[in-house]
């Protein structure tokens, strides 16, 4: 199986932590974010990996290898302008009928082989991993009418949703929906995918999730590792078809 990983990000919400060191290099227990989830990919069956690059794009080379300490493949293509989450899969070369694309930075349980058996089962051109995220409202929550007259009075409500955890399965047919040469995020593709009426599913888990963005996210990232390193090393997730 393969994987593309985004790692041309310049992680600005982490300095000054990136200033010197790109955000999917940044160290978690006694490894970085990024040689976490290469481990993670060759334990699912994963024999082969592409990173993605922009910023600080020598450092990784020097860090991750050509793979062999995984017993996988690593390749690397070089972004000369940021091409966004979903215009670097224009070039790369020999993309598989299938592949997982994901951000270069997450920290995560995610069972990866139920989501790409997922993605294949539903036949699909894109399959998005998502999971539930909470906002709690401190402040009672007020609609009124055209005529300003009370409609509905919610005091403090919480607001469940799914969120995108930056993970997708992909179709090499996507490619068709990916203009060339410019920026283009991955939202952007799974919608214009789903407005042609393509195949596009959402592969719901309760697994833990921890997109490390900013700096809250990555102490606690870090924290988290810490407690029970073995715990992000294998091992399978409670898993929904649907958000």
């Amino acid at each position: 199986m393969m994987a593309v990983l985004l790692a041309g990000g310049r992680g600005t919400r982490l300095r000054p932590l990136t200033v010197t060191v790109p955000k999917p290099l940044l160290p978690i227990g006694d490894e970085s974010i990024l040689e976490v989830v290469l481990g993670q990919l060759r334990s699912a069956g994963f024999d082969r990996v592409v990173i993605t690059l922009g910023h600080m794009a020598r450092l990784f080379a020097a860090v991750i290898g050509d793979g062999a300490r995984w017993g996988m493949q690593v390749d690397f293509v070089f972004e000369d302008e940021p091409l966004g989450t979903a215009g670097p899969l224009r070039i790369v070369r020999d993309l598989e009928d299938d592949f997982l694309v994901m951000n270069g930075d997450i920290l995560t349980t995610i069972d990866y082989r139920r989501l790409f058996a997922f993605h294949r089962e539903k036949r699909a051109l894109g399959t998005i991993a998502v999971t539930k995220r909470t906002v709690h409202i401190d402040y009672g929550v007020v609609t009124a009418l055209p005529d300003a007259q009370l409609a509905h009075y919610h005091e403090k409500p919480r607001i469940d949703y799914a969120v995108s955890m930056g993970i997708n399965v992909l179709s090499r047919r996507c490619l068709e929906h990916v203009p060339a040469g410019q920026r283009f995020d991955m939202p952007d593709l799974m919608m214009a995918m789903h407005r042609k009426e393509a195949r596009v599913f959402c592969f719901g888990t309760d697994c833990y999730w921890q997109d490390i963005g900013r700096m809250e996210d990555y102490e606690a990232a870090c924290a988290d590792f810490q407690k029970d390193p073995q715990r992000f090393r294998g091992g399978t997730a409670v898993t929904t078809e649907a958000p």
